[in-house]
């Protein structure tokens, strides 16, 4: 049941030239992101890298009996990549309160200059705490930009093209880690400092998000929430293309007006008529993680060494599962909004499984300690690696990051969407800081861990995970969670 006539009401759009550069430019966001995923790994396997800040890792590397799973297991070098997440974690509530009082645009710009600083730090470093300090100026900006783009994209876009111009987010990210690890690949016979370029070229994106900042408009919502309503409806005219944009400003501003009676939308979070798109955000970025794809992204050159494969073998293995990752995106930008969100995720949780139960089944019948797989053992290794990430990429990768955006109403919106990000961000903290040792310790019955996660991810979208594909942003209270049979029992 819909809730009015006006509901029913098209909104007219076309494309035009200035709001696909809008789109492309603030997704840029995602690319620093993938990129600070993708570049960490090849960097820790670096022996020039690993000689400067983790020397013992360095020598068990080169010891011929290390075992195979432990050799890496360091929680300095573990905190290398995590306190990235950590960082973003805490920011993302900050740049909830930027998002809402001063706009999503301004937000993406603090994320560039935090990203901007971090690289510069980060290639600069002589020791491991100015390392960590500029990973941790990079997390302040993936607070930020993560935050403020994917919800600028679900605003800014129209409603039948919702799902493919958030999932630019995603794509970004995706193009981030495959740059990142051709970098690697390039910059390992770099000697002795191919790891300052490759920690510093991530200035170069953001170089791209700070320009893109400053071009790109602000979303019709953000403007008509904070009261300007003569700037709304002029960038809503300008976004759309099409004079006619009377009934979705109307829309925007009835959902803004009830906005703006929430004076503290964290405690509005935590009503009972909250709770569904709260929950669903919730769990769907921790769901995300435990799928295990970071394990796997942020650690690629790292586990194919662990099968046995050299080290320039390893990057270029790397590089190979990120073509996959970015290909495969591309299967979800075109179908999200086709064949709907649900469907998506529920035929990767299958091919995810099985992906990861084979790999612990090859690993624990075939990997000793202190032996390697044969070539074509670990040849089948790289394509079950490359089948889950495959999977990963038209499914919970983009649509982690999508339907938390668009499920929120406006008066909770950024707040819901922060805690979405910060739960995203402690479990990638939490997988990043535990996976060498996880790996170490559980050795191949890690991915039997992730697969038993995978099946109750499936079990969780069959029954809980309503579709949203085609539904107005700010009608999803009526058309979604009222009329689904578990989540309409906490609307009022």
């Amino acid at each position: 049941m819909r809730s009015s006539e006006k509901d029913d009401q098209d909104f007219p759009s076309k494309l035009t030239v200035y709001v696909v550069i809008c789109w492309i430019l603030a997704a840029f966001g995602g690319f620093m992101f993938g990129y600070d995923i993708g570049i960490s790994g090849g960097v820790t396997a670096m022996d020039d890298f690993l000689i400067k800040f983790f020397p013992t890792v360095h020598e068990r590397k080169l010891h011929a009996t290390e075992n195979n799973y432990c050799k890496y297991d360091n929680q300095y070098l573990q905190l290398f990549t995590s306190s990235l997440y950590l960082a973003a974690l805490v920011s993302s509530f900050g740049a909830s309160k930027a998002c809402t009082k001063y706009g999503r645009k301004p937000t993406i710009l603090v994320a560039s200059v935090f990203f901007l600083f971090g690289a510069a730090v980060s290639s600069s470093a002589q020791n491991i705490w100015m390392l960590i300090i500029g990973r941790i100026l990079l997390g302040f900006g993936v607070g930020f930009g993560n935050e403020a783009v994917p919800l600028f994209l679900s605003e800014i876009a129209p409603m039948e093209r919702r799902g493919a111009v958030n999932i630019l987010f995603q794509f970004f990210v995706t193009v981030g880690i495959f740059f990142a690890n051709l970098v690697n690949y390039g910059t390992s016979k770099m000697h002795p400092y191919g790891w300052r370029v490759s920690l510093g070229l991530a200035g170069v994106p953001a170089l791209f998000l700070f320009i893109g900042s400053i071009v790109i408009t602000e979303t019709p919502a953000s403007l008509i929430e904070r009261g300007n309503e003569t700037a709304g409806k002029s960038t809503l005219t300008k976004i759309r293309g099409v004079d006619n944009v009377n009934a979705e400003f109307e829309q925007i501003k009835a959902a803004s007006e009830i906005a703006r009676q929430v004076k503290h939308p964290f405690k509005e979070l935590m009503k009972r008529s909250s709770m569904p798109p709260l929950i669903i955000g919730i769990l769907l970025q921790v769901f995300q993680q435990l799928t295990g794809i970071n394990a796997i992204m942020f650690y690629a050159p790292v586990l194919f060494q662990t099968v046995g494969f050299k080290n320039d073998a390893s990057l270029l293995s790397a590089v190979i599962t990120g073509i996959v990752n970015v290909l495969s995106t591309l299967v979800s930008i075109f179908y999200v909004d086709k064949v709907g969100r649900r469907i998506l995720l529920l035929q990767a949780c299958v091919q995810m499984l099985i992906s990861q139960t084979a790999i612990g089944a090859i690993l624990l019948a075939f990997l000793t300690t202190t032996g390697s797989l044969t070539k074509l053992q670990a040849a089948f290794v790289v394509v079950l690696v490359c089948l889950f990430v495959m999977s990963f990429a038209w499914s919970w990768g983009p649509l982690g990051w999508l339907i938390p955006s668009e499920t929120f109403p406006q008066e909770t919106r950024t707040a819901g969407f922060a805690f979405a990000v910060s739960s995203n961000m402690l479990f990638t903290f939490l997988i990043a800081q535990a996976f060498l040792s996880m790996l170490c310790n559980m050795r191949a019955f890690i991915f039997f861990f992730f697969a038993v996660w995978i099946l109750k991810m499936g079990l969780f979208v069959y029954f809980l995970l309503p579709e949203t594909k085609n539904v107005p942003i700010d009608l999803m209270v009526e058309r979604v969670w009222k009329q689904h049979p578990v989540w309409k029992k906490f609307m009022d």
